[in-house]
């Protein structure tokens, strides 16, 4: 669906833009999707909006072919935000371990009490850990809205099939100028 509007209480949700996944081999270039976050970001500061950074450091405990059961080791560092992204002190941090943020964390309460109606969701994978945001913030009520270009996958398949198929029956998508450009018309 395309971008229309933006609710007056909308946060900005950045998934997983983290030292420890920024080298990962990425359909687009990482710096793109950094510098498109990083645009949001400031606009959304600027605009008082709630800005939560979401790292990941671990997996739920449920069965993958794909690793340990009990989870992973991360290295020194590795749920670090990337610097550009300017953390600030009244940014809400979330430290996930599946891969949405709203599943075994308290950010849809957090949210919630802070009135938030609507989600701008941005970082990596799109496949992953954006699209699982996207999906329970949906299924908690709120309207999402996603920033095309402010995403990116490990897989060519997987990120444009989310962005095709996926991301079109969960809200709205935009560039994040377009997102911007609506900051100041949000309606009530």
């Amino acid at each position: 669906m395309a971008l229309t509007t933006l609710d007056p209480n909308t946060a900005l949700i950045v998934v997983d833009l983290q030292k420890g996944i920024a080298g990962y081999p990425f359909v687009h270039p990482v710096g793109k999707v950094v510098e498109a976050t990083r645009a949001l970001l400031d606009a959304f500061r600027r605009h008082g909006l709630p800005v939560v950074l979401v790292n990941v450091a671990g997996r739920a405990p449920g069965r993958t072919e794909e690793g340990p059961r009990a989870g992973v080791s991360f290295a020194a560092g590795w749920t670090d935000f990337l610097p550009e992204l300017d953390q600030q002190p009244n940014d809400i941090l979330v430290t996930k371990r599946t891969w949405g943020a709203l599943a075994g964390t308290d950010l849809e309460a957090r949210l919630k009490a802070l009135l938030v109606t609507q989600v701008v969701v941005t970082g990596v994978a799109t496949s992953g850990g954006v699209e699982a945001t996207a999906r329970q913030a949906y299924e908690q009520g709120f309207n999402v809205t996603l920033a095309l270009d402010a995403m990116t996958d490990t897989r060519p398949e997987a990120h444009d099939y989310s962005i095709r198929n996926v991301f079109p029956r969960l809200g709205e998508t935009g560039t994040s100028r377009a997102i911007i450009d609506l900051l100041p018309r949000r309606i009530a």
